[in-house]
């Protein structure tokens, strides 16, 4: 039995989640496509596809028929917009997969903390760069306390749509305080970069963790470990090089990030570096920041929906 499901955001975020939903889903149903411009391309192809579609946005959607049988719904819009989808929608008894930077619910990574919170009436998706560089943050903290965890999301700015150029202050902030919360570090601080290069460049993610004394064979292992972990979603997610590790001499301004009681004592920084290349099932190969977002939202709502239907199956 499948469960049905509905997008907010005809934009390519949610058109490339409709169609993995059709592509590459076995459990979950698409039901139906909302958005507000009644000539965009996702709205197009959705009602080639015979999905139901509204462009009167939220409203719109519950108003379909098809909307009674929609148990999960995935925004795909903006943080702002997002705040009154999400009091529509739980109203009404429905899940949230939030992919903007709203952060209403509960941050989800799925290889971190997947299983953490699938009983939720809203989970958000952090933001492209934290779902490519938390995995990472959280492998290294796994080994050995992470006292200052920085990361750097660099996409082409052909991938940066109107909704990510509106929320990068929100992209800052949410994956920054992710990267706390998700991924274990003390601190955590967020860049994100818009590439204008021609041709346009593949994701690129770049992961620095200053530690204290550490055992590099360990570290390494954990991240390769999570690395596989993440490719069993995202195919195109890999390691650019080994992970490095620089120990951090005793006059290195990184080491007032360090707690006061270690200033004194072994410190080390590890740097990760990441590409993602997108699958391109509705996005162009290079925007690999868009898919990891919709391959991440896909996973979350699948385990959801399997996690529900265990429970009904068990009374």
């Amino acid at each position: 039995m499948t469960t049905k499901v509905a997008v907010i955001g005809s934009g390519n975020i949610g058109t490339d989640l409709m169609i993995k939903v059709l592509r590459l889903s076995g459990t979950l149903e698409i039901a139906a496509m909302a958005g507000i411009d009644p000539a965009s391309d996702g709205l197009a192809r959705a009602r080639r596809l015979k999905v139901a579609t509204t462009h009167e946005g939220v409203d719109g959607l519950v108003g379909l028929d098809e909307f009674a049988d929609v148990s999960i719904v995935f925004d795909a819009t903006s943080a702002g917009a997002h705040r009154r989808h999400d009091e529509v929608l739980r109203a009404l008894g429905r899940t949230v997969v939030d992919l903007t930077p709203a952060a209403v619910g509960p941050y989800v990574v799925p290889p971190v903390n997947g299983d953490a919170h699938l009983d939720a009436g809203n989970v958000n998706m952090v933001t492209c760069g934290g779902q490519a560089t938390i995995p990472v943050v959280a492998a290294v903290a796994s080994v050995t306390p992470v006292h200052y965890g920085e990361i750097v999301a660099s996409i082409s700015s052909r991938s940066a749509g109107p909704g990510t150029r509106a929320n990068i202050d929100e992209f800052t902030e949410t994956t920054s305080s992710a990267i706390e919360r998700v991924g274990g570090a003390t601190r955590g601080k967020a860049i994100i970069v818009l590439n204008p290069a021609e041709p346009p460049l593949i994701m690129r993610d770049t992961v620095h963790c200053l530690v204290g004394d550490c055992d590099d064979a360990a570290v390494t292992a954990s991240v390769e470990e999570m690395v596989a972990r993440v490719q069993a979603y995202v195919p195109g997610y890999r390691l650019k090089q080994k992970v490095q590790f620089d120990r951090v001499a005793g006059d290195d301004p990184l080491r007032s990030l360090l707690p006061p009681g270690s200033r004194q004592g072994s410190a080390a920084k590890v740097s990760v570096f990441l590409e993602v290349e997108g699958a391109a099932h509705y996005l162009p190969a290079y925007a690999g920041n868009l898919d990891i977002m919709t391959s991440a939202a896909l996973r979350t709502a699948e385990r959801m929906a399997a996690h529900r239907a265990a429970e009904v199956a068990s009374r």
